[in-house]
């Protein structure tokens, strides 16, 4: 596509290239295979506890049971790969992935806006866009958990259910990448959800590759939240890091010429 004519004002030229990437209207069929697509890909985001890992033949089931689209390739080749995993050794890589990798981390606004105050605005306005829609969560995860999200998107439908997903594409890009790179089945569930969402801008991928290389945005405000982990990595939001012990306060006595007993 050629670049547009200078001459059109950006705002005008802003809204045409957004309406060249608005996909098509869905019909009544598409929307509800698309709300299922996004809830497979929610549920095998999750950690693989005893509950998931038990539902493995009925997520293979549903899966093959999907329209042939690029999206479906890609899930069905994780669930074959899901499918063959000893649990523990699932549960060991999802923690190796998701939770001591910070370029894999599931909390889609430490992308956006690191560790900063602008996380906590994002993360309550994720909670209002929710409780304005009567959804609820109710559960121990942030809201920008990317199950969550994606589960929030299944039920609220294309429109504002995926604009948080729009709004942190290059954080989902991110994610995609360090999957790859690690070269971790996971990424074809990240492939799968990708393709539901508009094309990459050249914008996009230039912001990925410079998030890939500096990090998402750094606040120092007193200690550092996270505190270091690992080779000179910080862990990523969610993960508990134990405090440092305080040093000792005991100071002791100075010697005396007699010995006291106790009081």
């Amino acid at each position: 596509m050629s670049p547009l004519p200078a001459t059109i004002p950006a705002l005008v030229r802003t809204r045409v290239r957004a309406a060249v990437r608005r996909p098509a209207r869905l019909t009544p069929e598409e929307t509800a295979g698309r709300a299922l697509t996004l809830r497979l890909v929610s549920l095998l985001l999750q950690y693989p506890d005893p509950e998931l890992t038990a539902a493995r033949t009925e997520l293979i089931t549903v899966v093959e049971a999907l329209p042939a689209t690029p999206g479906a390739e890609h899930l069905a080749r994780f669930t074959d790969w899901f499918a063959d995993q000893d649990p523990e050794a699932l549960e060991r890589h999802y923690v190796e992935m998701f939770d001591l990798r910070r370029k894999s981390s599931l909390y889609l606004t430490y992308y956006l806006h690191g560790d900063t105050r602008r996380r906590g605005m994002a993360l309550l306005t994720l909670n209002q866009r929710y409780r304005a829609a009567g959804w609820n969560t109710d559960g121990g995860e942030l809201p920008d958990h990317l199950p969550v999200v994606l589960e929030f998107a299944a039920l609220a439908g294309p429109g504002g259910g995926e604009a948080p997903l729009r709004q942190h594409r290059r954080g989902l890009e991110l994610i995609h990448r360090a999957l790859t790179d690690a070269d971790s089945p996971y990424r074809h569930v990240l492939a799968a959800l990708l393709t539901l969402l508009p094309p990459p801008t050249e914008a996009d991928r230039a912001a990925v590759a410079q998030l890939a290389a500096e990090g998402p945005p750094n606040e120092e405000v007193g200690l550092d939240p996270y505190g270091t982990y690992g080779e000179g990595e910080f862990a990523p939001p969610g993960t508990f890091v134990p405090p440092m012990p305080a040093p000792s306060t005991y100071v002791p006595h100075a010697p005396t010429s007699r010995t006291e007993g106790p009081r």
